[in-house]
């Protein structure tokens, strides 16, 4: 009876030695002369346990990890083949608690099907949503996008089918659809995670709004440092072209839609939206002014849909099962789930998706397990490096795009990035005004000069050079990047910077009771 095993080709499996340990678990095979059938999927989102191998056995799949080579010869003298106990066994997959807890629509197939295999990914309903596509007239599937209430998951949270309904009513000879992966937030991963493990998904995604938006050519924007993802895609988009799922006819029908993908430039700032549009026509990352907007004259100045890697993913399947399967989930004008990545001092890092409405406690306590070395969490970034720092007092807040901007925070592409009572907060803002310093496109002054200047001030806060007046210098050249800024870079900036300064005063010399309300106007100006 043949044996099939299963060890991901995820990057952060293979950091972790996947390759080697699925080679090990040849050899062994073949010495003991066990029919073996390996399947290089992708990974659960458990990264506390990579290399995670899992076998089929009639009780369904059985987990054992983290696994490395050493351990091999042990698991096979175990029994693990049928599923035996050892002191790797995690259990059958889907019933280990972090999985079973969540509720995974778009990461549905994630870790269960080989990435690159057409076939395997039409047996789990993949392309169902583009032959409903395919049905309907444009502005029906722009419709059906509006419906579920998709908002923008690459930080902005702009509704997407207003953006597409836009493109849809330009009218011009050429039209684009852009796929914004240069996903370059601290503590993000999932969109390499769909990228190198469902990337059909996404090139189902952008097939879809070509349809909607009546465009025929289409890129995906992936950063440098993703070169297991860039591989993947290749490969994947080979296939689709063989299969006729892009093409000159999309399925067999009247509809063209021709992909690329290409390598970014290596710039923080061109995960912004127009900037990447710079980098994507051959020219230097740097921010364009709005109007007009990108709906109206994107790509080549051609109206063009930009969304990012879980936007487009989730449309396949809003397509596949209906805007109101999607608008089901989630509370408010937050609908739908958003896989939420567990970053930084978590013991149980890793990704998981939940519809929109359970607390941060809940996904530092029940899924992250608390810290890693078991000290009490004293803050969170949530939201990449211009997301706002969060105290334990609330920490209580509800995940949802309206509950974080009242507190001044911005759920933003999901990362949360933990940090234990260890941190030293005065230093984390400081690093927030290095960092946009580094990153800044330039264009803008209140970003390219108030992010220097920022450190500047921070420096003679910590060095208590009269810290009070350079508290309040910080707080106004604060109040002039979020204003005054031409993009998220620098108007993002002042939330972590902010909220370190609002929550944690002791950290720059200051009491609580001098520190100033802890609300900040939100910004609309994120990453696409």
């Amino acid at each position: 009876m043949t044996v099939t095993v299963y060890v991901p080709r995820d990057s952060s499996a293979l950091a972790l030695g996947a390759n080697e340990v699925a080679k090990a678990i040849v050899r062994q095979a073949e010495a003991r002369g066990i029919e073996l059938r390996l399947v290089r999927n992708g990974s659960r989102g458990m990264f506390w346990l990579e290399p995670l191998v899992e076998v089929a056995t009639v009780r369904g799949r059985v987990a054992y990890g983290p696994v490395v080579v050493e351990d091999v010869p042990g698991l096979f003298d175990a029994g693990f083949a049928s599923g035996a106990p050892h002191a790797l066994l995690r259990g059958v997959t889907d019933e280990i608690a972090f999985l079973k807890n969540q509720e995974r629509l778009t990461f549905a197939r994630v870790g269960i099907t080989d990435p690159v295999s057409l076939d395997d990914y039409l047996a789990h309903d993949g392309f169902a949503g583009l032959r409903r596509a395919l049905c309907m007239a444009p502005a029906q599937v722009v419709q059906e996008v509006l419906d579920s209430g998709l908002r923008g998951r690459g930080g902005a949270a702009f509704p997407t089918g207003v953006k597409w309904k836009t493109v849809l009513e330009a009218p011009a000879p050429q039209k684009y659809v852009v796929c914004n992966a240069d996903e370059g937030d601290s503590g993000t991963f999932s969109d390499r995670m769909v990228m190198e493990n469902d990337p059909f998904m996404l090139i189902e995604g952008m097939a879809i709004a070509a349809i909607a938006v009546g465009a025929t050519r289409g890129y995906i924007y992936v950063r440098s440092e993703y070169p297991h993802a860039f591989a993947v895609l290749h490969e994947a988009v080979a296939s689709a072209y063989m299969a006729g799922y892009l093409g000159a006819r999309l399925c067999g029908s009247a509809h063209a839609f021709e992909l690329e993908v290409r390598k970014g430039a290596g710039a923080y700032v061109c995960g912004e939206e127009t900037a990447m549009l710079e980098s994507l026509e051959g020219k230097r990352g740097i921010v364009r002014a709005k109007p007009p907007l990108p709906a109206i004259a994107g790509l080549f100045g051609q109206p063009s849909v930009i969304n990012n890697v879980i936007t487009l993913a989730a449309v396949a399947l809003i397509m596949a099962r209906g805007a109101p399967f999607y608008q089901n989930h989630g509370m408010g004008r937050s609908r739908g789930t958003l896989p939420f990545q567990l970053a930084g001092n978590i013991k149980q890092g890793g990704l998981v998706e939940k519809a929109f409405g359970l607390t941060l406690r809940e996904l530092l306590v029940d899924f992250g397990g608390g810290s890693a070395n078991g000290r009490p969490i004293r803050a969170v970034q949530v939201g990449g490096p211009l997301g706002a720092y969060l105290p334990e007092s609330q920490f209580d807040t509800p995940m949802d795009y309206e509950s974080f901007a009242a507190i001044g925070a911005a759920v933003g592409h999901g990362g949360i990035v933990v940090f234990d009572d260890s941190v030293n907060m005065a230093t984390q803002a400081r690093y927030a005004m290095a960092f946009c310093a580094a990153e800044s496109c330039g264009k803008c002054t209140p970003c390219r000069i108030g992010s220097t200047r920022g450190v500047e001030t921070l420096d003679k806060i910590i060095a208590n050079e009269k810290r009070a007046q350079q508290i309040d210098l910080l707080r106004d050249l604060c109040d002039l990047m979020q204003n005054g800024s031409l993009c998220a870079m620098g108007g993002m900036t002042p939330f972590p910077v902010l909220s370190a300064l609002n929550h944690f005063p002791e950290d720059f010399g200051a009491s609580a009771q001098t520190a100033a309300p802890t609300t900040m106007p939100a910004t609309s100006k994120g990453r696409s």
